[in-house]
Parts: C-alpha cells; structure tokens; sequence
C-alpha cells in the first residue's frame, strides 16, 4: 500500500511489514519494523494505521512485543465493513504502515502496587497488551504468579494465546523464569471445551480460584489487569471493586488497571 513518506504529518513514520499471519478469519496479528528511538513501557498502546484518502487513519493498538524486542507486534480483529481493519487485514510483508509517536496506556506495570499475584484477565483480541507483558523480565521479578486468562466465543480463536504461552520457555528474556511462575487460563463461551464460561461469571461464582487451587481476589495480595470489550471491562472492574480493589493510574497506582483503548 503506497504512499508519499515525505508528506506524512510528524506525529507518524512508515513503517514496514515484516510478517503477517492469520490465525482465524477473524483475527491477524502483524510485525513491523521499529524505529530506533521508539521506546514504550511493556503493556502500553500506539496508533496505527494507513492512508485513507490522502490522510492518516489511525486506530489505537497495543503493542502485543515487550518493549525489549527489536520488532513491534500488534494483535487485531478484522472488522469488514470497519474503516480501518477492513484494509488492514489484506497488508501483507513489504507493506507500509504508519505508527505514531506517542505510546501510552495505563495496562503497566508502574499503574500496581507492589504485590504477590497479578492476574490479566482478557478477552479476544484483549490478550494484545498481555502479549507483552508476559514476555516482560520486570512482570516476573514483581510477582511470585501471574495468571493469564483468555476467553473467546470458540477453540480456534484461542491459538494466539496457547503459542504464545507455549513459545515462553524459548524466550530469550524469560524462558527461564516464565514457565514456573505463568498459569495460562484459558475458556469459551460457545464452543464446547475443557473449560467454559464468561471471565466474570467464573469470577463470580469462585470455579476461577476454585480451579486455579488459590483464593478469592484480595487487596493484601493480588493485583489485576482487564483488557476486553466495552461490557467484559465494566463488569469485571465492578467484581474488582466489589472485593475492595482500588482503581490505579500511572499517576496512583493502585490494585487493578483497565485499558481504555480500542479498535473500531
């Protein structure tokens, strides 16, 4: 997808497609090239987008890399009739892409408080930020567990989740560490599988600590991060509150932080 560089706004660069994969009909995930002086904390966002009618189009993105890697990965649904992901699911390797230049996000490390388990609650493409911060040496050196749990709607829309905690023990970073302190969770809403259900609902309930062998969400011990939809980020914030959790920012940090960044 061609453009004139030399005409792009200073708040974005072209950046190059290294590889794409498709892992459903609904989702992809893309690696780009990253700019020498691009720097962002593990579990932050950045615009993405491309040219439409001779002006960015940008969306905000987690980077779904830690902020160690040389490339910059990103994790999306595909939206057909949506103005973005309907054209940016066909890019393929040799593209251009525009990144902006300010990362941000409050799905960061330096949004908790000191504690001994982090939970990632996520949902579909929500596991983006997670991405990262699992494959981050600062999330293990500040957790003695860290819980990753995935939900979506069928089996194979969880493939993300399952190679990426699969390739951990072949990570450069953490693959020492990494295996002996992650327990990956993962459920479906629809389709039949070993485990099912909502996020909230098996929080509600208790079968996610019942299951996982620990106890109910405390405020002395665990802290939480939420990436999903609109509806997941409401609801699984209220059960945080609801167990005497307190909102953090990068500002005051606090026992649980929701992303509020989202692709049309």
């Amino acid at each position: 997808m061609p453009f004139d560089e030399a005409s792009l706004p200073k708040t974005v660069t072209a950046e190059t497609v290294l590889s794409v994969r498709h892992w459903t009909d609904d989702v992809f995930s893309l690696r780009l090239t990253r700019p020498s002086a691009f720097r962002f904390r593990s579990g932050e966002f950045i615009m993405l987008g491309l040219m439409s009618d001779g002006k960015p189009l940008l969306r905000a993105y987690s980077m779904a890399s830690p902020a160690w890697d040389d490339g910059l990965d990103f994790y999306s649904i595909k939206v057909q009739d949506g103005p973005l992901t309907s054209r940016l699911q066909h890019i393929k390797e040799g593209d251009k892409v525009l990144l902006g230049k300010k990362p941000t996000g409050t799905i960061v490390l330096d949004a908790l408080k000191p504690g001994k388990r982090l939970y990632l609650f996520s949902t579909g493409t929500g596991i983006a930020p997670f991405a990262s911060l699992v494959r981050e040496p600062e999330t293990y050196e500040k957790f003695d567990q860290v819980i990753l749990t995935h939900t979506c709607r069928n089996i194979a829309d969880l493939a993300y989740g399952a190679d990426l905690v699969a390739n951990l023990c072949d990570d450069p970073l953490v693959g020492e560490e990494a295996p002996g302190k992650l327990t990956y969770y993962a459920t479906t809403t629809r389709e039949q599988f070993d485990r099912m259900g909502r996020i909230t609902t098996l929080i509600e309930t208790g079968k996610l600590f019942d299951d996982l062998g620990v106890a109910p969400l405390d405020r002395e011990t665990d802290r939480v991060m939420i990436c999903g939809s609109m509806a997941m980020l409401q609801d699984t914030k209220a059960l945080c509150e609801n167990a005497g959790l307190e909102e953090g920012s990068n500002a005051s940090p606090g026992d649980f932080v929701v992303e509020k960044a989202f692709v049309d």
